[in-house]
């Protein structure tokens, strides 16, 4: 069953959030992943929700969504990426 990470993120640091941007691509390769959504523009329909940045990410299943958020390659962008912006990440599974 697929697997989602979604991302909500207000960039603080441009120039640090642009240095994550080069680093994280690979990591969600070598995990299965790949972008579905990466900072596209967003029309509000319902609600307040007004994300400034949002990423959707697909994995092949939450176990893989997982291992590339705690894998040894992604903790040196998770730790710029901390430094680079305020994020709220959840991950979610998907519908068979």
């Amino acid at each position: 069953m697929p697997a989602y990470a979604i991302a909500e993120v207000d960039v603080i640091d441009a120039a640090a959030y642009e240095e994550y941007r080069k680093l994280v691509p690979a990591t969600i390769a070598k995990y299965g992943g790949k972008y579905l959504v990466r900072g596209g523009a967003t029309e509000v329909k319902e609600g307040e929700w007004r994300p400034k940045r949002l990423v959707v990410l697909e994995f092949a299943s939450m176990d893989q969504a997982r291992k590339w958020y705690h894998s040894p390659e992604y903790a040196p962008a998770l730790a710029l990426r901390l430094k680079a912006a305020r994020s709220k990440v959840l991950l979610v599974e998907g519908a068979a």
